[in-house]
């Protein structure tokens, strides 16, 4: 996967040994994700200012600073840990223009990483995931308009709008459609100087590609749900925002595996299990 001028940011955790809570923030400037050098991260200071839950730990050995770690020495996690998770309803095409913006909260408690199980309750129902262009916050934000929406935007990482839909007939909230444990998958990094106009999206489900689309098809754009957001409410650095989804789903169960892919950011995978 390739991003030009592209920098990635990841929050991750060293395999071994580490503390439940440990985590730092790496980037690499690498144009070839999948090159040699795209695997080698420089350790660098939280991208979140003033955030006290997504300051960095205490350095550790080889973990200092403008250390260069390799990415077999650590695991992804959500790239950031968000005050705000919000998703955007009907968002799913230039229809979605001819109703008001509409936005939900997802709880953060949903929130998971890569690799992380999907964790299925019994009597749920249909289940369908959702890959969705999702904009992370960089700096404390209210007022903004579409003109100066993006001064907010620290980049994009790829999020998995899990959403159970027998619930979000009953709920009409849809809290319990779409906040259960473990129902927001986000990764596996973010990656900055994207536009987000254009990028193709999609799902593979158990190793079938669904069918794909882009984020151009979505009728709410990055900068008028940015201004829609905060005319009402302030966003703050960490904080998650998926814009929704124009490409097909399909109902997924325990035993499956869910790879949500957008060009440019790359691919987020998760497996589906029954949740204990």
């Amino acid at each position: 996967m390739t991003a030009t001028t592209a920098r990635r940011i990841a929050r991750v955790r060293p395999i071994s040994p580490a503390a439940e809570d440990e985590h730092f923030f790496v980037a690499n400037d690498a144009p070839e994700f999948g090159s040699a050098a795209g695997t080698l991260w420089t350790v660098t200071s939280s991208p979140f200012p003033g955030s006290a839950a997504n300051a960095g730990s205490p350095p550790r050995g080889g973990w200092e600073i403008g250390a260069t770690v390799d990415e077999a020495s650590f695991t992804f996690l959500a790239p950031s840990v968000p005050a705000n998770v919000l998703g955007m309803a009907h968002n799913t095409g230039s229809a979605g223009r001819d109703l008001p913006p509409q936005a939900f909260h997802k709880a953060t408690t949903s929130v998971v990483g890569p690799g992380d199980a999907i964790e299925l309750r019994p009597g749920v129902g249909r289940v369908e995931p959702e890959a969705e262009l999702t904009i992370v916050v960089g700096s404390k934000a209210r007022g903004l308009t579409p003109g100066n929406a993006r001064s907010a935007v620290l980049g994009y990482t790829i999020g998995n709008d899990v959403s159970a839909r027998d619930l979000q007939v009953s709920d009409e909230l849809w809290i319990s459609a779409k906040s259960q444990d473990t129902f927001t998958p986000a990764g596996p990094w973010i990656v900055t100087d994207l536009t987000g106009e254009d990028l193709a999206l999609g799902i593979n489900h158990n190793g079938v590609d669904l069918r794909p689309a882009s984020s151009a098809d979505l009728g709410w754009r990055v900068e008028e749900i940015l201004a829609y957001l905060t005319s009402f409410m302030t966003l703050h650095p960490g904080d998650l925002v998926l814009t929704g989804f124009p490409a097909e789903s399909a109902p997924i169960v325990p035993g499956d595996t869910v790879t949500c892919h957008i060009a440019g950011i790359g691919q987020l995978t998760n497996p589906v299990v029954s949740a204990a």
